[in-house]
C-alpha cells in the first residue's frame, strides 16, 4: 500500500430530525448566510421552511441563490459570488444534492480570491481560503457533502470540470434520510448509479489495497440490495439511510487510501453533460459496462473476475467467462433500475464525439487503463 494521510474535518449529523442542529452550527460559523439551492422541491416538501426557521432561531440574516442547475453553471457561481460580496456573507448553507453543494463550494472559494471562479476551477491550488459551507443533503448520490471536490460546467466552452482542494470540504453536513423520501424514482436510480461509479472508480485501481477493496465491495452490495427497494418503497427508512451513508463513504477518500488512482468513467461522462445536459448518474450507468468491456485484458481480467465473484456471486470458472458475466450482471442491474442502456436513447449521435473524446482523454490518460482520445471515442461509439 502507498503512504497516505487521512483527515476529514466534516462533522456529520446523521438521522431523523438532525436539522435542529443547524441553529447551533450556524452560530459557530457566521452571521450573514447565503442559502444555495436548486429547484422548488425543497419549498414544496417543507425543508426550506425548516432551514429558515433554524436560521431565525439563531438570529441570522440570510440571502438566497436559488435555481442552481443539475449541472451547476459557471454563470450561477459568478452570480453567487456577487451576492456574497454585496451582502457581506460569511457562511454558506447549501440545501440539496451535489449540484447545490458543488456550486456553494466554488462560490465559497471565489469570494475569498482575486481570481475568477473559472480560474480557480482550472487551477485549484490557487484556492487559499474559503467561506465555511454547511450542507443539508436531500439526495443520496454525489457524496459532495463529505468530499473536497466540486464539478462546474462552463456553458461557453462546453467544459465540465471537476476541481478539488481540501478547503472545499464542508465544515458540517446534515444527513436526514427522510429528506430523500420525495426524490423521484428516476433521480433515485441515477443516484444509486453515481454511488456505484464512485466506488468502482476506486475499486479498479492499479495497486492492491485489500481492506479498501473489501470496503468498496460492501458499498456496492448495499447499493445492489437497497436500490431496488427504494424504487418500490420510497419511504423505506433503512434503505434510504443505507444509501445516503454509502454515498458519503464512496467518495470521501477512504476507498482511495493506499492505492490512489485517476478515474476513467467520470471524465468520460462529464463531456456528455456539458454537451447534452445528460443526467450524470444515467450517463455513468451507460458508459461503465462499455468501459469495462473495452479495458478487459490479460492485465485486468483477474480483478474483473473478482468483481463478478464478490459482487454478483458468479460461480468459479474460467476467469474470462467470470469477468464477462460480471459485466453483464452490472448492465442488467442498471436495467432493473429502469436506466437507459445506450447513448442513442438520450439523443446522442456522433456529432460531438471527437470534441468530447479529446476533452475526456485529457483526464483519463492515467486512469486504471490508459486511454487515448481514440480509445475514448471508441467507447462512446460502442455506447451509442
Amino acid at each position: 500500500m502507498e503512504n497516505f494521510i487521512y483527515d476529514i474535518p466534516t462533522t456529520v449529523y446523521f438521522g431523523k430530525g438532525q436539522l435542529h442542529q443547524l441553529e447551533r452550527i450556524i452560530r459557530e460559523y457566521g452571521k450573514r448566510v447565503l442559502l444555495v439551492y436548486g429547484g422548488g422541491s425543497i419549498k414544496r416538501n417543507g425543508i426550506y421552511d425548516e432551514v429558515v426557521l433554524q436560521l431565525q432561531k439563531a438570529g441570522r440574516e440570510y440571502v438566497e441563490l436559488g435555481g442552481v442547475e443539475p449541472n451547476p453553471s459557471l454563470y450561477t457561481v459568478e452570480k453567487g459570488v456577487a451576492v456574497c460580496r454585496r451582502e457581506q456573507v460569511d457562511v454558506i448553507v447549501a440545501i440539496g444534492g451535489g449540484s447545490a453543494i458543488d456550486c456553494a463550494k466554488v462560490v465559497s472559494a471565489a469570494v475569498c480570491s482575486d481570481q475568477t471562479p473559472w480560474e480557480l476551477v482550472l487551477h485549484p491550488k490557487e484556492i487559499k481560503r474559503a467561506l465555511p459551507v454547511i450542507a443539508v443533503l436531500t439526495i443520496a448520490a454525489t457524496g459532495s457533502e463529505m468530499d473536497h471536490i466540486a464539478v462546474i460546467t462552463n456553458p461557453e466552452t462546453k467544459e465540465k470540470i471537476g476541481t478539488r482542494n481540501p478547503l472545499l470540504r464542508p465544515k458540517a453536513a446534515i444527513l436526514d434520510p427522510t429528506f430523500t423520501f420525495s426524490v423521484s424514482a428516476y433521480q433515485t436510480a441515477c443516484g444509486v448509479a453515481d454511488i456505484m461509479s464512485h466506488t468502482m472508480e476506486s475499486y479498479f485501481a492499479r495497486e492492491e489495497a485489500e481492506l479498501q477493496d473489501r470496503f468498496a465491495e460492501g458499498i456496492l452490495k448495499v447499493c445492489i440490495k437497497y436500490g431496488p427497494i427504494v424504487l418500490q418503497e420510497p419511504t423505506h427508512y433503512e434503505a434510504r439511510a443505507n444509501l445516503m451513508w454509502a454515498a458519503s463513504w464512496a467518495i470521501n477518500d477512504m476507498l482511495k487510501l493506499g492505492h490512489m488512482t485517476q478515474w476513467s468513467v467520470h471524465p468520460m461522462e462529464h463531456p456528455l453533460s456539458a454537451f447534452y445536459s445528460v443526467t450524470h448518474g444515467e450517463g455513468l450507468a451507460i458508459l461503465t459496462p462499455h468501459w469495462m468491456e473495452y479495458v478487459l485484458s490479460e492485465d485486468t481480467v483477474d480483478k474483473f473476475a473478482r468483481f463478478a465473484r464478490e459482487i454478483w456471486q458468479v460461480e468459479e470458472k474460467d476467469v474470462w467467462d467470470m469477468a464477462r458475466e460480471g459485466i453483464e450482471r452490472l448492465r442488467g442491474f442498471y436495467e432493473q433500475l429502469h436506466l437507459r442502456s445506450s447513448l442513442g436513447e438520450l439523443g446522442i449521435d456522433e456529432t460531438h464525439l471527437d470534441a468530447m473524446a479529446m476533452d475526456a482523454a485529457r483526464q483519463t490518460v492515467n486512469g486504471y487503463v490508459s486511454l487515448s482520445a481514440e480509445d475514448v471515442k471508441n467507447i462512446y461509439r460502442n455506447s451509442l
